[in-house]
């Protein structure tokens, strides 16, 4: 795979594919995460003298344009933290696209509005997504792929334009490949994965193939309560998946024949209702044990002993990976199992991988120090989806 010091880029028109899908409240960015993560290769290429023309999606439109999703407030942040302006086209491929893109001096930065806006970025259609990659290639000379949270996705911008581009990997998916690497080929032991979140089946895949690799496996969020209810125990009214119970039957026997040891809550908080998470009135949780939660009630996050249990199942590794948060962490009632889980990962002296996603939004809404971790992916979907072993096609064509 080539890298961006691979190009030629001085003077000419460099199409960077970024993943700026970020939270937004009221227009107003919530977590700019992964604009800081994309920021450091926009500013390596205007540094050599390229005219950047960074793309991404945001939200789920429907193949036209919507206001909520619009990156204008994404390309005045983009701006503050490159420190330079950002010029913002109002469409894809459009006039104001041409334009903007026409109007670039060596050395500058456009933005063009939300990919998703045209209905050919994630149409199943090869030849609809092909001419839309045709039309984004006219404003490009090279082709830059660094949306590291897309690369699973087989999309116009991710899949078909660097076919039509010389093209090469930006410095975040490549940092993001190498470490994925690490946790799936050349693994200090012990491993242990931390897999939580809301639905099993989510998970599925992975932990398919993780069975096969890590040592350890410990199981919270809405998740664990599928498999407390597979191992026979009363869930109430909490978060399950029922289809599921012969799968994760089938994942619990496995773990066992291949001596891979797999950690479910010992105890959990339960309420009776799900919490505020505008207002955040106070919850007032009961802590029971995992096998007694009351038939009216629902678990939201792991109890203090399963916390000191995970702690101590977490000191020993040599490498961690970590998805998904271990209860409802937006409600300060809620919040403590996926804090317990991320200041263990930081006590510990492992190779430290959060997996994007909720997890990495945890990371930053409960106030850790980011800089602590190994690293912390700006793609959840697509980092699970290599674990699993499956082929990404952003990464597939960036090789190609």
């Amino acid at each position: 795979m080539k890298t961006i010091e691979d190009l030629d880029v001085a003077g000419k028109r460099v199409f960077v594919r970024a993943d700026l899908n970020v939270p937004l409240s009221d227009g107003r960015i919530t977590d700019d995460g992964r604009i800081r993560a994309v920021a450091p290769t926009i500013a390596k290429l205007v540094e050599r003298g390229a005219k950047v023309v960074v793309a991404s999606h945001l939200g789920r439109p429907k193949g036209a344009p919507d206001p909520q999703f619009s990156l204008a407030p994404v390309a005045e942040r983009l701006g503050e933290i490159l420190g330079r302006p950002v010029a913002f086209a109002a469409d894809t491929v459009g006039e104001s696209a041409r334009s903007a893109v026409a109007a670039l001096a060596d050395g500058e930065v456009a933005l063009l509005e939300n990919l998703r806006f045209n209905a050919g970025e994630t149409s199943k259609d090869d030849a609809e997504r092909k001419a839309f990659a045709e039309q984004l290639a006219a404003l490009a000379d090279l082709y830059v792929g660094d949306g590291f949270g897309a690369v699973h996705r087989k999309h116009a911008s991710v899949y078909d334009l660097p076919a039509l581009l010389p093209h090469a990997a930006g410095d975040l998916i490549a940092t993001e490949v190498g470490v994925l690497k690490k946790l799936t080929e050349d693994v200090e032991r012990p491993y242990v994965v931390v897999l939580g979140g809301a639905k099993v089946s989510d998970k599925l895949g992975v932990i398919d193939n993780l069975l096969k690799k890590a040592d350890r496996i410990l199981i919270g969020g809405g998740m664990a309560y599928t498999f407390l209810k597979a191992k026979g125990h009363e869930v109430g009214i909490s978060l399950l998946q029922e289809d599921q119970i012969p799968t994760v039957l089938g994942y619990l026997a496995e773990a066992e024949e291949r001596g891979v040891e797999f950690v479910l809550p010992v105890d959990v908080l339960v309420s009776a209702e799900f919490p505020d998470l505008k207002g955040k009135t106070p919850a007032n949780p009961d802590t029971v044990a995992s096998d007694g939660i009351p038939a009216d009630k629902e678990g939201l996050d792991i109890g203090p002993k399963t916390r000191e249990l995970y702690a101590a199942k977490l000191a020993d590794a040599g490498t961690v990976f970590w998805n998904g948060p271990m209860g409802v962490f937006e409600h300060p009632d809620y919040a403590n199992g996926t804090k317990a889980v991320a200041q263990a990962l930081i006590d510990s002296n492992a190779f430290t991988v959060v997996g994007g996603g909720d997890s990495a939004a945890a990371v930053r809404i409960l106030g850790f120090d980011e800089t602590k971790f190994g690293h912390i992916s700006t793609g959840g979907g697509a980092s699970l989806e290599y674990l699993e072993g499956k082929t990404l096609p952003g990464l597939a064509a960036l090789e190609g």
